[in-house]
């Protein structure tokens, strides 16, 4: 396989996730728009219900959930407990990738971190007091993306006018997504990966499922539509600066480049070989690399577990101590509150990791 050929194999990939991950954030966005964010203003009163409820937000793909919690505790409405069980229930904009390559493997992965993170909330909110584990309340709060264009009307009003305009952002918009369902519907997107072993647990081998195409490009031209009769505010604001501006480019980045080094490291050097020798290794490396407060360095393991490079238990410690943007607008507020939260997520992603390792 010379240098062209991996470049392209992993300019193909890159496009062909960026765009399934990016279809999944705008559908996302579009229902907690129409929604009107009502989804995130609720709260149980018990101290349990706020770890399930805080939990179950971080659950949700993205970093939505993980900012709406982290709002909440900020206001008092959340226990430490629930934002820690938030921040390991969590993966960020990581989730839309594993959805997109392993799907089948993502949904118990995230189902087991979402358990673990509601256990863990409860051991911090009962037995925390008992050890002297502070609770923290922070003063500002981070609010989710909805502004007063977003707002329904009341009963008695009449509905706000909606402008609609071909802008240039529109334009763009609409003739990416008509170039990517072309794109699925001719198979130029389908690629090989020479140099990988083919995984036991069904990882990129799902990318060129006639399924996995069909299914994206019925999405993809369910977000045509909404970009074609979107508001010029919804389309402006929350699909081009939200998440085309935003999040696109890193994205399309990382992908690409762990692609690439990927693609050419597995020429030179047997990789599987020698993470397979070193797994303990990885789950500290993957455990470490999950304090930053940052999605894409997290793409790494994703990428490699989608390639049968490691095995689960080390996604798993990623996946609990990751968390995306999450712990962001925590950090700027009471670094002392992420250093304790951040603490108990690479406790806990260690332990899990480790465990799962001896077990299989």
């Amino acid at each position: 396989m010379d240098i062209l050929d991996i470049l392209l194999d992993a300019l193909r990939a890159a496009i062909l996730i960026t765009g399934m991950v990016v279809m999944m954030m705008m559908m996302i966005e579009s229902l907690n728009i129409s929604s009107g964010g009502k989804f995130f203003a609720r709260l149980r009163k018990s101290k349990f219900g706020q770890i399930v409820v805080s939990a179950l937000l971080g659950w949700i793909p993205g970093c939505m959930g993980g900012f709406a919690s982290v709002s909440l505790f900020s206001h008092g409405m959340l226990s430490f407990g629930a934002l820690v069980a938030m921040l390991i229930a969590t993966s960020g904009d990581e989730a839309f990738v594993m959805l997109t390559l392993f799907p089948a493997q993502a949904l118990w992965i995230s189902l087991l971190i979402l358990a673990i993170g509601i256990v863990v909330g409860v051991l911090i909110d009962y037995v925390g007091p008992r050890l002297g584990l502070k609770s923290y309340q922070l003063k500002t709060c981070h609010e989710m993306h909805l502004h007063e264009e977003d707002a329904r009307p009341a009963q008695d009003e009449e509905p706000h006018p909606k402008k609609r305009t071909l802008s240039w952002r529109r334009s763009v918009l609409f003739l990416g997504i008509g170039l990517y369902i072309l794109a699925l519907a001719t198979g130029m997107l389908e690629h090989e990966h020479e140099g990988i072993e083919e995984p036991s647990h069904g990882g990129f081998n799902l990318l060129s499922e006639d399924w996995m195409n069909m299914l994206f490009a019925v999405v993809s031209l369910v977000m045509l539509g909404v970009a074609a009769l979107g508001s010029d505010h919804f389309v402006e604001e929350h699909l081009w600066h939200h998440i085309i501006a935003r999040h696109v480019p890193k994205i399309f980045a990382w992908t690409f480049g762990v692609l690439l080094v990927l693609g050419f490291l597995t020429e030179i050097w047997d990789v599987s070989n020698w993470i397979s020798a070193n797994i303990p290794l990885m789950i500290v490396l993957a455990t470490l690399i999950g304090i930053i407060p940052e999605s894409g360095p997290h793409l790494i393991f994703v990428t490699l577990f989608a390639a049968g490079v490691i095995p689960a238990p080390v996604l798993i410690a990623s996946c609990i101590s990751q968390d995306g943007h999450a712990s962001l607008p925590l950090l700027a507020e009471s670094k002392q509150a992420f250093i304790r939260a951040k603490a108990i997520n690479c406790l806990v992603a260690l332990v899990v990791g480790f465990i799962l390792y001896w077990i299989f």
